[in-house]
């Protein structure tokens, strides 16, 4: 049987529900007195019950075991380039989980920074220069190029809006081997 990695996400999300159904009930029938009748007499009782569900819930884990392993080996293996930057796409959501979020923090505060020097010398009536640019002794120098600074934020919201698409899209048309 063949899925996508869409279709595979799907279906974790829906043994997670079944899951969560069949423990409940099996918590239901745990323990009767013996003067009531077991309700699952019909079906072999309530000990053939438990016992049935609970192996249905050992199989129900080990197929997310089976998908998850699966959708892990085509994102090991599958490579998706966003701008100039080719990865695969375990490595794409790891940038965008543990590595994007700190870079977007740190260049934020970096234009905050050069914002706020900007505004404290001109309320000191100092001039803002840029490093390189001949200076006089009072004025502020920016030791960072800022339209290259404003540069790498565009591209990081380009690069994390685009990734989120072409993940989407990925995620939709490949295919995992269980």
């Amino acid at each position: 049987m063949s899925l996508t990695i869409t279709e595979a996400l799907a279906e974790i999300k829906t043994i997670g529900k079944r899951l969560e159904s069949k423990r409940a009930s099996v918590a239901q029938y745990l323990a009767r007195q013996d003067m009531v009748r077991d309700p699952m007499e019909k079906e072999g009782g309530s000990q053939q019950f438990i016992q049935r569900e609970r192996q249905a819930i050992g199989d129900l884990g080990e197929r997310i075991v089976t998908l998850r392993r699966g959708i892990q080996r085509a994102n090991d293996e599958t490579t998706l380039t966003v701008g100039e930057t080719a990865r695969t796409i375990s490595e794409w959501l790891v940038w965008r989980r543990d590595v994007a979020p700190g870079d977007q923090k740190f260049l934020t505060t970096l234009r905050g920074g050069i914002n706020n020097i900007r505004t404290q010398a001109h309320n000191q009536k100092a001039n803002v220069v840029q490093s390189g640019v001949p200076a006089q002794p009072t004025d502020v120098i920016i030791n960072i190029s800022e339209a290259d600074l404003a540069r790498e934020i565009e591209d990081m919201e380009d690069v994390l809006g685009t990734l989120d698409g072409r993940l989407s899209l990925v995620n939709a048309t490949t295919q995992i081997k269980e």
